[in-house]
């Protein structure tokens, strides 16, 4: 085979285009690495307005995100009382499916039982990570409530303990939580301006998705790897135990309220996307 060889001025021509496309590249890449696809899901109660902080500043990152309205939350118009878990994990999966490539699901609180059981539908190859936000982790066969019974008790001092703070319709179907302590359980380190939208925005909780068993596999929701935030200063309850229900690949803390996506979605976001 004949050697071609170029001479010095065609070498540094090519160099230099080689190092234009090089320049180029890194600059329309995210700075965290390929850009990923998150999908936000919200915690009892909110919505997709809880992230209004997070999904500017992962976009800024370079990567995609969607803030999801589960069925009858936000601007989501299903009646409350209607509402199933099967109806919240069917949203997270179209969501998903209609992502091109791999999706990150990030659950918060509650919403953290609903990602498990979206991640068993979507299966390995779909959901390249879960990360639970101070969220219920679930065990095949465990709902919110029965998770709610065992990591978090009464306290034995007496004290109101979040759950007291919920109003329930005179069908028990739907809760609404307390605006008058509201800000004491989830949003203590938030600013005023912060505290007001969420109280504003806080809507009718279906009771159903909370009572649902997960029906989730080792094979599937097993082995998709999992990352939990703990929330240290949280009020509505410890997660410290909570977070080791199943193997994760990390446990981080974060010294902030249950709502960090309020007080400090920048440390927020460092987390989501450095994992």
């Amino acid at each position: 085979m004949k050697t071609i060889v170029l001479p010095i001025w065609a070498t540094e021509i090519l160099f230099f285009l080689i190092l234009l496309i090089a320049c180029k590249d890194a600059r329309e890449s995210p700075k965290s690495g390929a850009p990923k696809t998150y999908l936000l899901v919200h915690g009892a109660a909110h919505g997709a307005w809880a992230w209004k902080k997070v999904v500017p500043l992962i976009q800024a990152r370079g990567h995609r995100v969607q803030a999801i309205d589960l069925p009858g939350h936000g601007d989501d118009q299903t009646p409350a009382e209607t509402v199933t878990l099967e109806d919240y994990v069917h949203k997270v999966v179209a969501m998903a499916q209609a992502q091109a490539g791999p999706v990150i699901l990030v659950g918060h609180s509650s919403g953290g039982v609903t990602i498990a059981q979206a991640a068993e539908r979507l299966g390995t190859a779909k959901v390249e990570k879960l990360i639970f936000l101070d969220a219920f982790l679930p065990k095949n066969g465990e709902s919110v409530f029965s998770l709610a019974a065992t990591f978090l008790p009464p306290l034995p001092t007496g004290e109101p303990a979040f759950a007291d703070s919920f109003i329930f319709s005179q069908d028990q179907t739907t809760f609404r939580l307390d605006t008058a302590t509201v800000a004491h359980f989830l949003y203590h380190d938030c600013s005023a301006g912060d505290i007001a939208f969420a109280k504003a925005n806080l809507g009718r909780q279906p009771v159903a998705p909370l009572a649902t068993p997960v029906q989730v596999s080792d094979a599937v929701y097993g082995v998709i790897p999992k990352y939990y935030i703990r929330c240290t200063e949280a009020r509505n309850g410890d997660m410290t135990e909570m977070a080791k229900n199943r193997p994760t690949r990390q446990i981080v803390p974060l010294s902030t309220s249950h709502s960090p996506f309020f007080s400090r979605p920048q440390a927020l976001v460092d987390l989501i996307t450095g994992f």
